[in-house]
């Protein structure tokens, strides 16, 4: 018989404890896994490195929180696999005594211990590491289905490898000193009834209060076994801080870019361009959520221009229907980064900044004063009576220039001040917007190539399309009238998938911290197995040891709810997100979603104290 056929008979002699230490460890391994997996298919990760989705500004918000997130969810697996061996030593400290009045010396029993924990160290991480692949597999498939685009990346094992390591290791080291802690105690306390790891004699706490009784033996036990009600405190706050984030600030940064992209595109708008055009300009707008090529079109053939009889129609039509018309030039073209000046803080010197970068952009002439868009801006937007200024893209900004509000943007020869910073998702963030009269100059072309409606939201939608449409076509053909929500739908839609997938993962680690309550909950039950079977001899009902039990898990519970909660919101809305998006409905919807998080791992952890109330008395006094 091997030496690891008795440590593996006792792994599966105490099914449920060993089920919890691998559950709970295969779910940490594989929520790390799947997140950095997953967030490099979509082009984000901690590098901040835009792979043809997002703009730079957008990737730089999910990398934060996947930063933050991937950060959380490892030091939870820490927390988890520390909490769940202590517990499991905690109650073998008995069969450590009768192991040691057989005559086994310590290290003997160590190895026995050490062995059981590489077992299922080693099999909840490599279930982790399949579960968390077959996550990213099953995401990636789920997104494709909707009809996104995410890159079918080989797997990379060297990130499974290290990922596997690191918990391997963390499991090891976390767990080899409860192993060492409860093989050191004395032979005589380790069998004895009435001693317990971990746990003082006498608590210390008084009550003062008249509360019921059942409050106060809860509160009494809570503070008699400090060591394991400080660890699950600690765990259920590092659980619900990464609810907090994952939830709370999940659905606030959801709101907040959305929010972005619908200003910056506009809603209920539509473009009215050469069919061409339109194909191109949705393409532009398209390559925030998939990968593209810009298509070789030359924006300045005369055929792609507005005639002033499209805009004359346009101006016919009732304002009932239509709050703004604006026309705007698109064009693509070479762009050169003019260095800046700044002053020192100290000496008051003139300090260089920039450099001679070069790179294509999309340009935009808008006419200030008509602009349908709003954009969210570091810094300002073009005004009516100021000219020769620019307003660029999040992309172009981060990749051509060192300080951008401080520098100016050459086209065609001609400098732009640049007095902002916009986010927008066309062309990914690589846009510059100018004053349409001044690109006007510059490029010799007189009338603009496209124009935004924006229809009335109480307009019926299909009928002032229809009109629309008959009256460019009644003109002009070729070209086409196109509904730009159904590309803001989509950008939005991939933003909600995004952020759902984040948001997701919370819920592993809620499930996680369930089952490391429901072993703080055996825990405590059986260190009050004497004091229950009393209970029960002297009259107490079944539902009196649940009211016990469940005021411990209520006090833990709310104390770590507490604690994530406040840390949470901090870093959400301090650190992670700028100029949150915050209204009464987000706040009833965080609400909700956290207090049934709360709601649903209080009822979990109810499942071993019930288990144990629906016991026989004599099967309960029998047992102490």
């Amino acid at each position: 018989m091997s030496e690891t056929s008795f440590p593996m008979n006792d792994l599966l002699r105490r099914k449920l404890q060993t089920s919890l230490i691998l559950i709970s460890l295969t779910l940490c391994v594989a929520s790390t896994l799947f997140l950095l997996l997953f967030s490099e298919k979509i082009g984000l990760g901690i590098s901040l490195v835009v792979e043809g989705k997002l703009t730079a500004a957008f990737s730089t918000v999910f990398s934060r929180f996947i930063l933050f997130i991937g950060l959380l969810v490892f030091v939870v697996g820490a927390i988890i696999i520390s909490f769940m061996v202590f517990v499991m030593m905690s109650q073998r400290v008995r069969d450590i005594g009768l192991m040691k009045a057989t005559g086994c010396p310590n290290d003997l029993i160590f190895g026995f211990f050490m062995t059981e924990l590489l077992v299922v160290t080693f099999v909840g991480c490599f279930l982790g590491v399949v579960l968390g692949i077959l996550a990213d597999f099953a995401l990636t498939n789920l997104f494709s289905s909707f009809g996104f685009q995410i890159s079918q990346k080989p797997i990379n094992f060297w990130l499974v490898l290290i990922i596997f390591g690191l918990f391997f290791a963390l499991g090891l080291i976390f767990g080899a000193k409860p192993i060492l802690d409860t093989t050191k105690v004395e032979p005589a306390k380790a069998i004895s009834p009435i001693y317990y790891f971990g746990v003082s004699k006498e608590s210390g706490f008084k009550v003062t209060s008249k509360s019921g009784l059942t409050m106060k033996i809860a509160l009494r036990s809570l503070f008699r076994h400090k060591s394991a009600t400080i660890r699950i405190i600690l765990c259920l706050t590092a659980v619900f801080i990464l609810a907090t984030i994952g939830i709370a600030g999940g659905i606030i940064a959801d709101q907040t870019t959305k929010s972005w992209v619908e200003k910056a595109i506009g809603r209920d708008t539509i473009l009215i361009a050469h069919q061409d055009m339109c194909e191109q300009y949705a393409l532009l707008l398209s390559k925030f959520y998939e990968t593209q090529k810009n298509s070789q079109i030359n924006y300045t053939d005369e055929k792609y221009l507005i005639s002033q009889g499209i805009l004359n129609r346009l101006g016919s039509i009732s304002n009932s229907n239509i709050s703004g018309v604006e026309s705007r030039l698109v064009l693509e073209m070479h762009v050169k980064e003019v260095q800046g000046y700044i002053l020192a803080p100290e000496s008051g010197a003139t300090i260089t900044v920039g450099d001679y970068r070069e790179g294509r952009s999309l340009i935009v002439g808008v006419e200030p004063e008509k602009v349908l868009g709003e954009w969210f801006l570091d810094g300002e937007f073009l005004k009516e009576n100021r000219t020769w200024e620019a307003v660029i893209g999040d992309s172009l900004a981060q990749n051509m220039f060192s300080m951008p509000l401080n520098q100016e943007i050459k086209l065609l020869g001609e400098d732009f001040g640049i007095i902002g910073v916009c986010l927008d998702p066309i062309n990914n963030g690589n846009v510059t917007y100018v004053h349409l009269k001044d690109l006007q100059n510059i490029t010799g072309l007189l009338r603009p190539n496209i124009v935004i409606v924006k229809t009335n939201p109480s307009a019926n939608r299909t009928q002032i399309l229809s009109q629309i449409r008959a009256e460019v076509k009644s003109i002009n053909s070729e070209f086409e009238v196109f509904d730009l929500n159904v590309v803001l739908d989509k950008n939005l839609s991939f933003l909600g998938y995004i952020w759902s997938s984040i948001m997701f993962l919370p819920l592993i680690s809620l499930f996680a911290a369930s089952l490391c309550l429901i072993a703080y909950v055996m825990l405590t039950i059986t260190e009050q197995r004497q004091e229950f079977g009393v209970l029960r001899v002297l009259g107490a009902k079944p539902k009196t040891i649940v009211k016990i039990v469940s005021g411990q898990s209520l006090v833990v519970l709310l104390s770590g709810f507490a604690a994530g909660i406040a840390f949470g919101i901090i870093i959400t809305l301090l650190i992670l997100i700028p100029e949150p998006l915050v209204t009464s409905y987000t706040i009833i919807e965080i609400a909700g979603w956290l207090l049934t998080a709360l709601a649903a791992t209080f009822i979990f952890s109810l499942y071993p104290a019930i288990k144990f109330a629906k016991k026989p008395l004599l099967e309960i006094m029998a047992q102490t």
